[in-house]
């Protein structure tokens, strides 16, 4: 709720994107860029590429700190 899902618009067979849609194109990449490489420097700490085998509980505390981590990594 709340989340409107962006995807970007495809060619269709034999016609060309106007140059407004492959604007849109662009956004939404630059966008996701972002969202990727962040994800890979979630994915460096090992505890969103490999399964969890510590106690449920604790599991979004970790999230939480290491986010926490990656967010002050990309300030500075």
């Amino acid at each position: 709720r709340g989340f409107k899902l962006l995807t970007p618009i495809k060619k269709k067979k034999n016609y060309a994107l106007s140059d407004i849609e492959k604007k849109y194109n662009k956004i939404i990449g630059e966008i996701r860029i972002v969202i990727e490489h962040i994800n890979r420097q979630l994915k460096t700490f090992r505890i969103l590429s490999e399964r969890y085998r510590n106690r449920r509980k604790r599991f979004g505390l970790r999230i939480n700190l290491i986010a926490a981590l990656v967010n002050r990594i990309n300030l500075q």
